[in-house]
């Protein structure tokens, strides 16, 4: 193997897990429901990607959910880790791809920006078609209770279609905006370490 492939993998071992660390520092957002935690995660995969490449993110990705799940197990037989997985890749990949067709600030902005708007994409159609009747059926909440958690905290919710629009949705755009600031805050520190 060559030196410069046993390096890769070393850095996609490591951002790996400190992404997976990361994970397990999550908190509950004031304006959305409880069970929606925020992590900085996916700023150590931003800045893999950003430095390694789009296949280097997909890898890292990867390496934090299949971490957590040997240490922390699963309560939604995998479909929660999976669901993580996707929306997490449909953040950073398309910010990586971009970022690697244009290295520039502006590159970066815009990877950022189409990833922040894919996810919440991904995020409205994983948690309607998938999420939501999962957490329903592995937590033994009615779907009605679910519901009334968002409308609780936002009046305009009153159906799934209406709590993926204005629950999940926001807190997406949230996750997307605050990551991609603090990526652009400690990028150009951090990524001559991971291109030596």
């Amino acid at each position: 193997m060559h030196d410069s492939k046993v390096k890769m993998i070393a850095k996609i071992a490591i951002l790996g897990t400190m992404s997976f660390i990361l994970m397990a520092l999550d908190f509950p957002v004031p304006f959305i429901p409880v069970f929606y935690k925020l992590d900085f995660s996916e700023v150590v995969i931003l800045i893999g990607g950003f430095a390694l490449g789009p296949g280097a993110a997909c890898a890292i990705e990867a390496l934090k959910v299949v971490l957590n799940v040997l240490f922390n197990g699963t309560q939604t037989a995998y479909v929660g880790e999976l669901a993580n997985f996707l929306i997490g890749c449909s953040f950073v990949l398309p910010a990586a791809f971009i970022y690697k067709k244009n290295k520039t600030r502006k590159g970066a902005v815009t990877g950022m920006i189409c990833g922040t708007l894919m996810m919440a994409l991904v995020g409205v159609a994983l948690n309607y078609a998938v999420l939501l009747p999962a957490y329903s059926h592995f937590y033994h909440l009615p779907m009605d209770t679910i519901i009334g958690m968002g409308s609780a905290l936002i009046p305009i919710i009153r159906d799934r279609l209406t709590f993926v629009l204005f629950a999940t949705t926001p807190f997406n755009l949230f996750k997307g905006l605050v990551v991609s600031v603090i990526t652009m805050l400690v990028y150009k520190r951090v990524s001559p370490l991971l291109k030596r």
